[in-house]
């Protein structure tokens, strides 16, 4: 029996543990969302990966002085599980009273203990924080679509009969929106995040598109598998020779989650958001 997100510890009281548990890692296989999807792991008509942003990494080095880092983890798209998001804080919370000798231990042990509960390996990096404030913050890919004066009536579901293309007008365009919003299906808390198409087809009713993403706003899902709905949507519509989505979701608990989804072979740099 595979265990569910009901049974996380997301929403619940937790213990704060301070030494090295990888036990504390809660898998959800993704098998039941891809079926809701009409997907299968054989069936996936994408690629991708999810990057996982920790800012908060410390650990001991053996004189007993702590480190502080960042951790970027690539989990594939096509990973059996996903790692529940407060069981990964835990996890990694379990590090900040254990000793290693040096960054590359730890990034040994962390590539171990993600892949083992992930179900495929995992790429981690841990990252000094000069490093990362070397390389700033970036800006979204594209024309952003927020300004439009758009109507929008509908928050509750996500709305693909909302959108609209022109199939007589082939493009290749990037556009993005600062206006995605859903809700964990657990706790019902919300996350916000920046959506990013790159596209090469017909041309997307961008209206319709901002409408669209609107519609997510009340919709309880996981981050990974708001990204897979609009990509299909937009690949049922447009039917594209090309399409990547991705979104860079605003950190929640020392943790962002920034799913990319394509039909090409993608090797994305992971730089943050103004939000992240």
């Amino acid at each position: 029996m595979h265990p569910a997100a009901e049974d996380s510890p997301l929403g619940k009281s937790s213990e704060y543990v301070a030494t090295y548990t990888p036990s504390l890692l809660f898998p959800i296989p993704r098998a039941a969302k891809w079926a809701e999807l009409g997907l299968s792991a054989e069936t996936l008509p994408y690629q991708g990966v999810d990057f996982w942003n920790c800012f908060e990494l410390s650990w001991l080095l053996p004189s007993g002085k702590p480190v502080v880092a960042m951790g970027e983890f690539a989990i594939p798209a096509d990973s059996p599980n996903i790692i529940e998001s407060k069981s990964f804080k835990l996890y990694l919370n379990s590090l900040n009273q254990t000793v290693f000798s040096d960054a590359e231990q730890l990034q040994g042990v962390l590539v171990k203990d993600l892949s083992a509960a992930a179900g495929k390996p995992v790429a981690v990096r841990v990252r000094s924080l000069a490093e990362v404030t070397a390389e700033g913050v970036s800006v979204p890919e594209g024309e952003c679509i927020d300004e439009l004066d758009v109507s929008i009536s509908n928050y509750e579901q996500p709305a693909p009969e909302l959108l609209r293309c022109d199939a007589s007008k082939q493009v290749e365009e990037a556009l993005h929106s600062h206006l995605l919003k859903s809700n964990c299906p657990v706790t019902g808390q919300p996350d916000w995040g920046t959506v990013v198409v790159k596209y090469r087809g017909p041309a997307v009713d961008r209206s319709s598109f901002l409408a669209y993403l609107v519609s997510f706003r009340q919709h309880a899902d996981f981050h990974e598998q708001c990204v897979e709905r609009i990509f299909l949507d937009l690949q049922r519509l447009l039917q594209p020779q090309s399409l990547t989505v991705y979104a860079r979701y605003v950190r929640r608990g020392g943790l962002d989650i920034n799913p990319y989804r394509s039909t090409e072979a993608i090797s994305p740099a992971n730089q943050r958001l103004v939000r992240q």
